[in-house]
């Protein structure tokens, strides 16, 4: 049975194999690509097993190398590179993210220079501030989508460009797995299959060439379960909730809840100036889940990837089987991208006795786990 990936792969290869060689010539959108195509990049990191990618998209904002991209797994790394349009293989760092967007932003690296010097790139860029003040696409408008979906594109090969129509502008109500995709502001949704593997990060763009949006990961729809092909606008904003330290009356610090509206505009500004702060989100609140004795490496970044330090002895995790160097990818068919998201999931979702099926990489392969939780063992008097 083919799966929706595999259907929308050959249905490009189809596409492609039946159109007249002198057709991209004749096409009026071919000049407008081939000027997007080189305010783009195709992104490489992380990943690189069984659905988890090690590959992505990128939209270039300034001369001088920032990226705006998603917020995904492939940053967590050291050894981050982008090919541009040109073919050059370039590192990049990571300057900030927004997870309540889904969003961060990069900035490509050169050799013996500081991350916020001016490094002497004129990289052709997307004027964010410009593309932010024009007025949304309507349902009915023409757009298109240039991003490296499956990975079609190395070093100097375009990107793979796709033409839809804005089917609505809308409320966004998606989930990743098993979690509710934290924003829920406007979107572009399209009627053409724009998010898939790779396509994370991508450009929709309208019929002139004008940045509309940042193409997001693959998401299902929270209410019908049927994959969304979608777009977060340059306009979107989002209510982030955070932790704040305030005086009370008697002087003394407390911690208190507050909403900030974040806009992606703001994001791009700050990050940009290296002003971005990261939010301090609450805790969720909950039972505290099964017990699986899972020890990991320490969490120090936000997406740390959960590889296992080592398993508590005779704890639920050494009788499944679990090792040190293991690192925890998918739990019951969900990706896990973090330590933070394993243990949201637990936490969550489980219970003592709850039984769940991890696939864990080990090595080179990816092997399936089970595991029965446990009690929360007591506190220490």
């Amino acid at each position: 049975m083919f799966t929706r990936h595999t259907l929308a792969a050959l249905a490009a290869v189809v596409a492609a194999c039946a159109t007249p060689a002198a057709a991209p010539a004749a096409d009026g959108f071919a000049d407008t690509v081939k000027t997007a195509n080189r305010k783009m990049v195709k992104v490489f990191g992380a990943g690189g097993f069984s659905r988890l990618n090690n590959y992505g998209t990128g939209i270039l904002i300034s001369k001088d190398g920032h990226i705006l991209t998603v917020a995904s797994q492939i940053l967590d790394t050291a050894d981050l590179v982008v090919h541009t349009y040109d073919g050059q293989r370039l590192k990049a760092q990571v300057l900030a993210t927004e997870q309540e967007m889904d969003i961060a932003l990069i900035k490509i690296r050169k050799d013996g220079k500081k991350i916020d010097e001016e490094n002497g790139y004129d990289f052709d860029f997307f004027d964010f501030a410009e593309s932010a003040k024009r007025a949304p696409a309507q349902a009915g408008d023409w757009v298109l989508a240039l991003s490296n979906t499956f990975e079609i594109a190395l070093r100097d090969e375009p990107l793979s460009v796709q033409r839809g129509v804005v089917s609505a502008y809308t409320k966004m109500a998606g989930r990743r797995g098993v979690f509710e995709f934290p924003y829920t502001g406007e979107v572009y949704i399209v009627d053409a299959i724009t998010n898939n593997p790779g396509a994370a990060g991508g450009a929709l763009l309208n019929r002139k060439g004008e940045l509309l949006g940042i193409i997001g990961r693959e998401l299902k729809n929270a209410q019908s379960e049927t994959w969304i092909n979608y777009a977060i606008p340059v306009t979107a904003k989002a209510e982030v909730k955070e932790l704040v330290t305030v005086k009370d009356k008697d002087g003394k610090d407390v911690t208190q809840e507050k909403v900030t509206t974040v806009t992606m505009t703001d994001f791009v500004n700050l990050a940009t100036q290296g002003k971005y702060k990261n939010i301090i989100r609450p805790k969720i609140v909950g039972e505290g889940g099964g017990y699986h004795g899972i020890i990991f490496v320490p969490n120090v970044l936000e997406r740390t990837p959960a590889y296992i330090e080592d398993v508590v002895p005779g704890s639920p995790a050494e009788k499944a089987g679990l090792r040190p160097d293991d690192l925890v990818s998918f739990v019951d068919g969900e990706p896990i991208i973090s330590i933070k998201a394993f243990n949201e999931f637990v936490r969550k979702n489980t219970r003592a006795g709850t039984k769940l099926r991890l696939e864990v990489r080990r090595g080179e392969a990816l092997q399936t786990v089970e595991i029965e939780l446990g009690a929360q063992p007591a506190k220490p008097k």
